[in-house]
């Protein structure tokens, strides 16, 4: 298995955001010092989901703090980027970091449709605007020449500069929170980014995934190499006892829950309708052993989370990124890290 840091630092007050961003890097260095194999960065605006909003700009931050781990975005919201514009930025962040880079792309946020408002756009023309988006960044990053007369973009150009570090471009994977998005990736042979609900949830998905892939005439060895390719996303933090963890983390992921739910009360369109966030799993869900069928952080000692990686392992998961949400001071964060690296992680490599 590869492990990863979803850095994916909240900031409820606008006043803490600098503080919050200097946090982030100094994570990513413990990350790169603790042998992690990747960071990943998210994209979110106006409410302090993600303290550094822009991945891009703060990924050339990254590239320039570490040399080895891998550097994914995950995901690129494609509403709110001019595809062209997208394929500069991100050719630019592939040099900078010499190859390292995998952009995960989604339409945008799956909650917060002010995101969406806050560019001028709508949920359903991003909806309707995907496919080609990705069409245009790709032909951006591969084709000299390029004449481009699609239906939401006409583009003529000599060619992208610099180009992708990377031949012929970084690796893409798409974010897939519904089924039938996943079917469709699995019959694009693409990669996926997975969030799921319980374990056996994720091992559905992946199961489906794989059969899709087969289904649509791929080799086994075509749909192996798309698993490894694939990632999903699990909350996680640890301390030396479970009670501790579940103590020190969960208060605060309730606060940010409320804290964005009352966001998007306040300021989603209401011509715009879109799904309540899942709520967070209650503190008595989480028994001495944990149960693959219930939605579960990484929650509790090295004990506890090591079983639960297993269970990760078992369904079919091959990369697993984790995120402390930054509602844990830093000194706590980096025990926690410290924790998964030393007692954890080395069962699984």
């Amino acid at each position: 298995m590869r492990f990863g840091n979803f850095l994916y630092p909240t900031s409820i007050e606008a006043s803490n955001d600098s503080q919050a961003i200097d946090d982030c890097l100094r994570e990513v260095e413990l990350s790169e010092e603790l042998g992690l194999d990747a960071v990943w960065m998210a994209e979110h605006h106006f409410a302090g989901e993600v303290a550094y909003a822009d991945p891009l700009v703060f990924g050339g931050a990254i590239a320039m703090r570490t040399k080895r781990v891998l550097l994914g975005i995950g995901v690129v919201e494609m509403a709110l980027h001019h595809p062209v514009r997208l394929a500069i930025q991100s050719a630019l962040l592939d040099n900078l970091s010499h190859g390292r880079l995998v952009l995960g792309t989604g339409r945008g946020s799956s909650y917060s449709a002010y995101e969406y408002s806050g560019f001028g756009t709508t949920v359903a023309e991003a909806r309707e605007r995907m496919d080609e988006a990705e069409d245009l960044l790709v032909k951006s990053w591969t084709t000299d020449a390029l004449e481009y007369q699609g239906k939401y973009w006409q583009v003529r150009f000599p060619s992208v500069r610099p180009r992708p570090y990377q031949k012929p471009h970084p690796p893409l994977a798409r974010a897939c929170l519904t089924e039938e998005t996943l079917t469709d990736m699995a019959r694009r042979g693409r990669p996926v980014l997975l969030r799921g609900r319980s374990i056996t949830h994720l091992g559905q998905q992946i199961q489906l995934y794989r059969n899709t892939m087969l289904s649509a005439g791929y080799s086994e060895e075509a749909i192996e190499q798309n698993i490894d390719q694939s990632w999903i996303w699990r909350e996680m933090y640890l301390a030396e006892t479970d009670d501790q963890a579940l103590d020190e983390f969960l208060p605060g992921v309730q606060r940010v829950m409320n804290h964005l739910n009352d966001m998007r009360q306040r300021w989603n369109p209401e011509d715009q309708p879109m799904p309540p966030n899942p709520p967070v799993t209650p503190r008595s869900a989480y028994l001495d052993e944990p149960n693959p069928d219930v939605f579960e952080s990484l929650l509790g000692s090295p004990k506890r989370v090591a079983e639960q990686v297993a269970q990760l392992r078992d369904a079919g998961v091959r990369n697993l990124l984790m995120a402390n949400l930054g509602v844990v001071s830093p000194e706590k964060a980096e025990k926690s890290w410290r924790l998964m690296a030393e007692k954890v992680i080395p069962r699984f490599r």
